[in-house]
């Protein structure tokens, strides 16, 4: 299956409700949540996560783009998010945090940097609900798209069939109409798209528009 998980950095923030409003086709909306430490911009905290839950047509994707996920991310499970993702590169005990996201009924997310290599994971990829490959440098919106990340999601891709398990592959940077079907070829399912959604005037065309597009390429 095919989702298109639109981040709602590209959305015009003062009118959040009426932004979220525009995704309601999407399959989920994805919340980049960054602290300014593990990447240099500052977005939302906890309490407006909480209100982002409330208001969105679609369940919320929390990409957690902080130090210390091992503290944070059960709280934005517990404000109604119904996918956390952690940082590799963030959390002390991935596995730990995974089973103890879960436990609270929650997907569970591994997000790499395009640097962290996904090998080191490979032989409990299964334990997590998602892995999510940025194609740009975590941070800011509207980067170009990293095609030397390509083989990387090939591999990513491998090493989930190996485990047997139903994990989602997510690509998040620089995906649009123009990047998206060679995302879909090399094995993702799950896109991430900001500009290419909000940046349009028809966000509900643009969505149906990604996922016809990554569609042609479903592994």
């Amino acid at each position: 299956m095919t989702r298109i998980n639109p981040s709602i950095l590209n959305s015009d923030f003062m009118h959040l409700a009426h932004e979220l409003g525009r995704i309601e086709t999407a399959d989920w909306a994805h919340v980049d949540v960054m602290d300014g430490h593990f990447v240099p911009n500052l977005t939302f905290g906890l309490p407006v996560v909480e209100q982002i839950v409330k208001a969105s047509p679609v369940p919320i994707d929390a990409h957690l783009m902080i130090e210390d996920a091992d503290h944070w991310a059960p709280l934005y499970a517990e404000v109604g998010c119904q996918s956390v993702t952690m940082h590799a590169e963030a959390t002390r005990a991935p596995l730990r945090l995974a089973r103890h996201l879960r436990g609270q009924g929650v997907r569970a997310g591994l997000g790499l940097r395009p640097a962290t290599d996904v090998s080191a994971y490979a032989d409990f990829i299964g334990e997590f609900d998602m892995v999510l490959i940025m194609t740009v440098e975590p941070g800011f919106g509207g980067q170009s798209f990293l095609d030397s990340m390509l083989p990387k999601i090939e591999r990513t891709r491998e090493a989930i069939k190996r485990s047997g398990a139903e994990v989602w592959l997510q690509v998040d940077g620089g995906v649009s109409a123009q990047t998206i079907e060679r995302c879909a070829a090399a094995g993702a399912d799950t896109f991430v798209a900001g500009s290419a959604v909000y940046g349009a005037e028809d966000a509900a065309a643009q969505i149906a528009t990604l996922r016809s597009l990554a569609a042609r390429h479903a592994h």
